[in-house]
């Protein structure tokens, strides 16, 4: 009888070790090899300043409050509630000891563009990743040359405040698993090459759908619900559904959409606001070609 039962708790333990082998397997943090990053050649800073717009980066990364030049100084601080947690966002300044100053540009493409820190830790995707992925290595590589003719700040951000099981960095190999992949977020037949440029804006730096689609209960897109609005991550109130099938939106030329995004006014003189009028300050700093080819995206993308 006792050997049975040994032998019964030992298969039960190589089970689970098994079990446990096979999900760090599959789940296990996922590099881009340095050779990736080779030939890549000097950046282009002007255009990573546009891809830096374009991502929104001080919106998140400079001192809450930050108006002007001083929201170039991306010192970090700034705490993000979420039904998860608190995540406090880093100081990604060029500075060697609090910010990215010691990593390589391979290292930054593994944070954009796999979600995966310099020290191999999974990133919480509380950092838009799953939309980054998306962004040309030509764009990272750009991107990461602006970073570095920024100021520097010492300021050290505190730690994320997350419960169990939240805070085991291990489990989000599991999320990505589920949810993480560079694919479109919708397929667009006879897309023109505008519409291809704002496919890439929106999905991709820009970041859209990361409040203006609906989430599941892991946090996860809910897929046929792209860009259909969601609630407020902040709280209170609703980010808006910013389809073809939207009451607002929807009835917008695509020139007024164009306008909104320059000078933040609706076609009835309304503005944005929250969140939105910091993004739409972002986008205003693009090109008049990239806002044409977000407008003509939106009009392009499934009704919700």
């Amino acid at each position: 009888m006792v050997a049975r039962f040994t032998r019964w708790l030992l298969c039960l333990v190589g089970i689970v070790l098994v079990g446990f082998a096979a999900f760090y397997f599959i789940t296990r943090p996922s590099l881009l090899p340095q050779s990736h990053w080779a030939g890549l050649g000097d950046p282009d800073i002007r255009n990573g300043e546009m891809v830096f717009w374009a991502g929104g980066c001080t919106s998140c990364h400079a001192a809450p409050g930050a108006a002007g030049g001083a929201k170039l100084l991306l010192s970090g601080g700034l705490a993000v509630k979420s039904p998860f947690g608190t995540f406090h966002v880093p100081n990604i300044s060029p500075d060697e000891k609090a910010g990215l100053g010691a990593w390589t540009l391979a290292d930054f493409g593994n944070a954009i563009k796999r979600g995966v820190g310099k020290g191999g830790e999974h990133l919480y995707p509380a950092f838009p990743y799953g939309s980054y992925a998306r962004m040309s290595d030509k764009d990272v590589n750009d991107l990461w040359g602006f970073l570095k003719t920024l100021p520097k700040s010492q300021n050290v951000a505190p730690a994320h405040e997350l419960p169990f099981p939240f805070n085991i960095r291990l489990a989000l190999g599991g999320w990505k698993f589920l949810y993480f992949n560079d694919q479109p977020r919708v397929v667009l037949a006879n897309a023109d090459d505008k519409v291809k440029r704002g496919q890439y804006l929106v999905e991709g730096p820009g970041h859209c759908g990361e409040c203006h689609t609906s989430r599941d209960v892991l946090g996860g897109f809910v897929r046929d619900k792209w860009l259909g609005g969601a609630p407020n991550p902040e709280g209170k109130g609703q980010i808006p559904n910013i389809t073809p099938g939207s009451k607002a939106v929807g009835s917008w030329s695509t020139a007024d959409i164009v306008n909104y995004l320059e000078t933040g006014f609706t076609p009835d003189y309304d503005s944005a606001g929250g969140t939105m009028a910091e993004v739409q300050q972002n986008i205003a700093r693009l090109p008049a070609s990239d806002r044409e080819a977000i407008a003509a995206y939106l009009k392009a993308v499934p009704s919700r």
